[in-house]
């Protein structure tokens, strides 16, 4: 039987990178997967597509997962669509490095409101969804909140909250039967990645040169392990941090 067999999971920002490959697998493993996007409907449409196509079942729905409204609205579509929520993965996340000096009120709250906030909002949300059987909460990261790069402040430090999050509603949410841990990447090569200009920046010569594996990450190196702690392979672990970085720390 597969690892995620009759398993409903929601999972923010997946339309592209590590979302999307999560999606696929999560598709791969018998859950029944919900496509969360914010703006991408068709890259949103794209994975789906590959999950039916592979013999799962797959819905797209948009919402903004830093807007309460829309998250609300997020997980009653799902319910709708597949009858339950087992399995969050929060995965929509913004990223910007910036030296301090340009540091705005408006670069804090952007990463703020989507990196934290959402990421709050929705687990609070899910929780209405788990059944008296529980469920999974796994929040996707970074390695930025213990590496905590130059230019890199307020990104870290909403990644450093997710880390404590992860580690403060393990022990809340865990006799209620819900797990929550958390996936930190090193440098992944994702469309945002490449939009950004990491892709072929000397930054990524640099973390590939201090990185024992000897190169940045893929989107599907990260999806396993997020169906080991959506799956019962993990049913004894709750508020760990698992970095996948190629060895890089």
């Amino acid at each position: 039987m597969s690892k995620l067999s009759g398993k409903v999971a929601v999972i923010t920002g997946a339309s592209k990178g590590i979302g999307a490959a999560i999606a696929k697998q999560f598709g791969k493993e018998g859950a029944l997967v919900v496509v969360n996007y914010s703006s991408s409907k068709q890259g949103a449409d794209k994975v789906v597509n590959e999950i039916t196509k592979s013999g799962g079942k797959a819905v797209a729905i948009q919402a903004n997962v830093s807007n309460k409204s829309e998250i609300e609205r997020l997980f009653s579509e799902a319910k709708r669509a597949f009858g339950k929520v087992d399995i969050l993965v929060n995965n929509a996340g913004v990223y910007e490095f910036m030296p301090l000096e340009q540091v705005t009120e408006e670069h804090f709250d952007k990463m703020f409101d989507l990196n934290v906030r959402g990421l709050m909002l929705a687990s609070k949300e899910s929780v209405k969804y788990f059944g008296s059987e529980g469920g999974s909460i796994i929040n996707i990261s970074s390695i930025a909140s213990t590496s905590a790069p130059a230019t890199g402040s307020v990104y870290s430090a909403t990644k450093g909250a997710v880390d404590t999050i992860t580690k403060s509603l393990a022990k809340e949410l865990g006799p209620r039967k819900i797990r929550v841990n958390s996936i930190n990447p090193g440098m992944v090569e994702t469309e945002g990645v490449h939009a950004a200009g990491f892709a072929e920046s000397s930054l990524r010569q640099e973390i590939e040169q201090q990185t024992p594996l000897g190169r940045i990450g893929q989107p599907e190196d990260i999806a396993p392990a997020a169906v080991f702690f959506a799956s019962n392979d993990s049913a004894w672990i709750t508020g760990e941090t698992l970095s996948i970085t190629g060895g890089f720390r």
